[in-house]
């Protein structure tokens, strides 16, 4: 913890989770929102939400911080994909803990800024995730981990340093499996597979009714997906305990993508 501590490529990397994450909140619950605006010249006074388009700007804007900041801090923006990759041995608890306080600080400020952009919305939601009629809190827990699942799972899977099968690009892939996880959960919970995205609208618009679902379900989805690939996909050779060391030293060789500061990169070997 003390050598990441004292590095400034770390704070970089946490500066980065929170600049992202801040671009990110705003580009895609920005998206959602829009379809509540009439657009006069097209006559268009009941607006239906376009869930395509919204799972289409969610997906395209992470990969797009992704490509951006992936060099920087791996750009996990999202504390349930921090948790899988701390669980696979891949960074330091000191390094998961101030990129989930980074996540959630910069998904604060997104979305207090779009609430500033949008405040001549009525009943503006600000992307407030919570359960449809008729979904009870375990169905929305289900979905939730499900959904969280299959994000985490290929998380790891496209940034697998043993892979050599990998081709196109890595970001793209994720920013498709945050698209399917959206056309998944949106019209059951609103897609809340990012607990620092679900924070964010909770916080400004001072409403945590159901709250702890978009935490629990994105962190068990999380945590599943690293077991399963870590221990039943595709095991690793080396020792669990030596591969913990990561935890506390934030370096180890069969997961350092970067000698300097173990990154882990949105992008394959």
């Amino acid at each position: 913890m003390a050598s990441e501590f004292k590095k400034m490529i770390f704070w970089r990397a946490v500066v980065a989770e929170f600049f992202a994450m801040s671009l990110f909140i705003f580009i895609s619950i920005g998206s959602a929102l829009g379809f509540q605006f009439p657009v006069t010249a097209n006559k268009t006074t009941t607006p239906i939400q376009d869930n395509v388009k919204v799972s289409l700007a969610f997906g395209v804007a992470i990969a797009t911080m992704a490509q951006s900041v992936g060099h920087i801090s791996g750009a996990h923006l999202n504390p349930a994909v921090t948790l899988g990759l701390l669980l696979s041995c891949q960074i330091s608890i000191f390094r998961a803990v101030m990129y989930i306080i980074a996540q959630c600080l910069g998904a604060v400020v997104g979305t207090a800024i779009l609430s500033g952009v949008t405040s001549s919305l009525e009943k503006n939601s600000l992307g407030l995730n919570e359960l449809a009629e008729g979904i009870n809190s375990g169905q929305g827990l289900g979905i939730e981990i499900i959904a969280t699942l299959q994000l985490v799972l290929c998380v790891l899977a496209t940034t697998d340093r043993r892979r050599n099968d990998v081709s196109g690009s890595a970001p793209l892939a994720i920013g498709l499996s945050v698209a399917l996880g959206h056309l998944l959960a949106i019209d059951y919970t609103g897609c809340g597979i990012n607990p620092a995205r679900s924070f964010g609208s909770a916080v400004v618009s001072n409403n945590f009714v159901d709250h702890w679902i978009f935490w629990v379900g994105p962190l068990i989805g999380g945590a599943s997906a690293a077991l399963i690939y870590d221990f039943i996909l595709a095991p690793r050779t080396s020792d669990v305990v030596d591969r913990m060391k990561v935890w506390t030293s934030g370096q180890v060789e069969e997961y350092d993508l970067d000698a300097d500061d173990s990154r882990v990169e949105m992008k394959p070997k």
